[in-house]
Parts: C-alpha cells; sequence; structure tokens
C-alpha cells in the first residue's frame, strides 16, 4: 500500500482522492461516516439549521412590508428529517468520489501498530503502508464536573428527537455562539455561561461587543465570568417546580437554572486518543494534538498529519488544503506548502461575522501607527421593520502605508461579502483602493468604500495616541 488515511473527513478524503489521482495505491479507514466533522455534525448541518432558525424574523418582517401572513406553526422533526435527507446524499457523494477515484474504503477503527503497520480493529486486518497520513480531526473537549453526563454536546444537538424549551449553554466560542443564535431563532430560552467577560475570545473587540450587545437584545441570557459547576436532576423542592426531564444547573457564582438540554460547547481537542502514536513514535503536545513541520511531516518521516489533528487552524478549508498539498507533494511531485496567514472566516451568529487579518489590538502591537475606520448602521430594511439592529464595518490599517491590514464585519451576509474581501486584503489593496471604488447602492458593503477619516488613529510615536478622528 502507498498510503493509508486514517480519518475520512475533510482533509483525509481530499488527499486519498488527490494521491490515488498520482497513481499511488490509497486505502482509507472511517470508523463512523465519511464526511467527518463538518458534513455529519458540524458545518453542514449547523448551516441547515441557522437557515431554519432565521425563517422566524423574516416571517415578522415580511409582515411589516405588506405580507398578510397566517401565523407560522414549525416543525423539529420535519428539519432533522430534511437536514438528515441532505447529510445522507453528501454522504453517498463523497463515497461515490472515493470509489471513483480507485481509493478503498475501510469503515473501521485503525491504529497503528509501528510506524508502516496499521491495524484494523473491526476488520480484523493488518496492513502495511509506505505513508500514512493522520486525518482524525478533533472532538467536544469537555473539563471534568458534576453531572457532567447530563450535558449534549454539539454532536449531539443535531438530532435531539424534540426542540428544548430552555437551554442553557456552556462556553462562549463559535460554537456556543451559532447553536445560540440557532436555537434562539427556533423560540428556545437561551441562556450562555461564559467564562470569560464577553464572548468570542480572539476576535476583533468591536465585533465581540457587537455581538454581545445583539444577543442581549434578543432576549439571550448573558452570564459573563461564571461557569457550569455542577448539573443534576431536580430532587425534594426542585422537583416540584421543574418539569419532568429537567436538567438544574448550578455555576460557580452560585447561579441556579432549570434546562431542558444543557450544550456543552467548551471547545474541541485534537482526536488523538487509542490511535497508537506512542508506538509509531509520534510525537504531540502537552493538547495532545500531533507535531507537524511546514510540509505536514511528523517526527517520524513516513507518517504525516493533516486538519484539526495538528491544532494549526481547525478549519474545514484549512484541513482541505493541507490534505491537497501533501498529496501534491508526496505523491505528485508537485512540491507546495500552506499559507496560513490572513486566513478569512466566518462565525454564522445572527447576524454573520466575517473576519480576516489583524484584529485592532494585534495591529497596534505590530506597527507603529495604526488607523481605524468603522461605521455602525441600521441597514435599509430596519427602516421599515422597526428592527434595532445594527451593522458594524470595520478596516484596521497601517497608517504608514495605508495597507489594511484586517477588516471585520457583523452584518447580515457578512460571511459572503468576507470571502471576496479576503482577495483584497491578502493581494495587498489599500484605503486608497477601496475609496477608488465606485459604491453599489443601496447595500451593507457599499460602506467600506465610503469611509474618508479613520474614526480613531492609534499612533506609539505621539504622547497624545489615541486621537479620535471622526465616528463615520
Amino acid at each position: 500500500m502507498d498510503l493509508f488515511v486514517v480519518g475520512g473527513g475533510s482533509g483525509g478524503i481530499r488527499a486519498a482522492r488527490v494521491a490515488a489521482g498520482h497513481g499511488a495505491k490509497v486505502m482509507l479507514a472511517e470508523e463512523s461516516r465519511l464526511g467527518g466533522t463538518c458534513v455529519i455534525r458540524g458545518c453542514i448541518p449547523k448551516k441547515l439549521l441557522l437557515y431554519a432558525s432565521r425563517f422566524s424574523h423574516s416571517f415578522d418582517d415580511a409582515a411589516e412590508f405588506g405580507w398578510k401572513l397566517s401565523a407560522p406553526r414549525f416543525d423539529w422533526p420535519s428539519l432533522v428529517a430534511a437536514k438528515d435527507r441532505e447529510i445522507g446524499r453528501l454522504e453517498r457523494l463523497y463515497a461515490d468520489g472515493q470509489d471513483r477515484s480507485g481509493v478503498e474504503v475501510v469503515h473501521s477503527r485503525a491504529v497503528l501498530a509501528d510506524a508502516h503497520t496499521v491495524i484494523l480493529v473491526g476488520a480484523g486486518r493488518i496492513v502495511r503502508a509506505r505513508t500514512i497520513l493522520i486525518a482524525t480531526g478533533a472532538r467536544p473537549d469537555l473539563p471534568p464536573f458534576d453531572g457532567m453526563d447530563l450535558g449534549i454536546t454539539s454532536d449531539q444537538a443535531f438530532d435531539l428527537k424534540e426542540l428544548p424549551r430552555r437551554v442553557v449553554i456552556g462556553g462562549a466560542g463559535y460554537i456556543a455562539v451559532e447553536f445560540a443564535g440557532l436555537f434562539a431563532g427556533l423560540g428556545s430560552d437561551v441562556t450562555m455561561v461564559c467564562r470569560g467577560s464577553n464572548v468570542l475570545r480572539g476576535f476583533d473587540e468591536d465585533v465581540r461587543q457587537a455581538v454581545a450587545s445583539s444577543y442581549t437584545n434578543r432576549g439571550i441570557k448573558l452570564m459573563l465570568s461564571d461557569t457550569i459547576r455542577r448539573l443534576n436532576k431536580p430532587t425534594g423542592v426542585e422537583s416540584n417546580t421543574s418539569p419532568g426531564g429537567s436538567i438544574c444547573v448550578t455555576t460557580e457564582q452560585g447561579g441556579r437554572l432549570v434546562a431542558d438540554q444543557v450544550l456543552l460547547a467548551f471547545g474541541r481537542r485534537p482526536n488523538t486518543a487509542g490511535l497508537g502514536l506512542d508506538r509509531a513514535g509520534v510525537k504531540t503536545d502537552p493538547k495532545g494534538a500531533i507535531v507537524v513541520d511546514a510540509s505536514s511531516r511528523t517526527n517520524i518521516p513516513n507518517i504525516y498529519a493533516v486538519g484539526d489533528v495538528s491544532n494549526q487552524a481547525n478549519l474545514t478549508p484549512v484541513a482541505i488544503r493541507e490534505g491537497h498539498a501533501f498529496a501534491d507533494s508526496v505523491f505528485g511531485k508537485k512540491q507546495w506548502q500552506v499559507d496560513y496567514s490572513n486566513i478569512p472566516t466566518a462565525v454564522f451568529s445572527s447576524p454573520e461575522i466575517g473576519s480576516v487579518g489583524m484584529t485592532e489590538l494585534e495591529a497596534r502591537a505590530h506597527y507603529l501607527a495604526v488607523d481605524v475606520y468603522k461605521t455602525r448602521f441600521r441597514p435599509l430594511k430596519a427602516t421599515v421593520t422597526g428592527d434595532c439592529e445594527s451593522s458594524l464595518l470595520k478596516l484596521v490599517v497601517d497608517h504608514t502605508t495605508s495597507r489594511i491590514l484586517g477588516i471585520h464585519i457583523f452584518a447580515e451576509d457578512a460571511s459572503e461579502m468576507i470571502q471576496v474581501l479576503a482577495i483584497a486584503l491578502r493581494s495587498g489593496a489599500t484605503m486608497k483602493d477601496f475609496m477608488s471604488v465606485m459604491a453599489v447602492h443601496p447595500t451593507v458593503g457599499e460602506e467600506l468604500t465610503t469611509m474618508q477619516a479613520p474614526a480613531v488613529r492609534y499612533d506609539r510615536r505621539d504622547t497624545r495616541s489615541p486621537v479620535t478622528m471622526s465616528e463615520n
């Protein structure tokens, strides 16, 4: 065997198909379903549920625009069934693609016996391979606490038998934020318990504050600087005031909540446990991530790792590109490496976040003088519906060269805008370039071309910094 791939997610599937296209004899082992986290229990089902959740606001908006509607009724089982049909279709497409490429797919858990030997636990086979690729992704990270087994993770959230009326979410990352928005949109009462002082650590501060304010306005309760300490079934007096099936939530700060479901979204960690990496001599870091070089190669020359299992940039497109680069480089004699700079990303909150490049704080730490252009406004549709939701668009700029360092958007369809804007940022676009483009009116995106002066300038050479310029 030329290549054995452990894991049938986005990175592993792309690597297997491309390697086979270069003439390699490839086997891929997946113990669950082809498609991995993104297709089966992540990006795709999440986006489908988000579409469903946004209809509730659309119905309200339609009435303000003159549509006469009967009272809509939501049916959770119908949504889950539709989601399952689409996931099944995508899984079959992946299987067909591997088959057409000549990849042998084995539905079995695979563990390493040594640097060239893989044991297919479910199939009772031992396979020798010249090259091994680990692409097992990540799994929910659950710090232990009392009653943890009463909660669910995002893996189970897509297959609930009924829509929970009350949801408590532990965590404040993108998974927690996205599920909070979709459950609230579907009518659930949602509370987020966040360890930090705000949501979405690592994102631009203005965007974080915009999300927190928006969610609070939408009725989502944020319990900041707190965390879940215990889950338990109601007993005694509690049982008389809590409906059957309820879960009592106790937080570190003494908060007490009652929920129908508790979603534990504390983050994810590399899925490396029990793979036999120690027997093969593969090094991992303290978080369990496989240590790789710029070519995705581990310390063992014939073993590679791509995707979330190496914990470099945990995004599906990154895993796909890493898998492709590996296959081209090792089997196609086309040496290239993944560029991890300026990766665009989206959070499918409500509204969405689109972000690429440096945050304001990062830019201020790396550049002597930074201009920050930003604008907040109510979208045109909100002027009719009366919605108080405001959009935020922000550009972080190197004052010396006028080059754009970061773009951050909190607005409807931000994910669609940031994909194209990332091209401009990676191409070295400046504020002059943006302002020279004719605006498309009326749109949200046009605001990026009309911000004539920075809202604030930070200059480490000036003792008066920061200097407020204007608020666009």
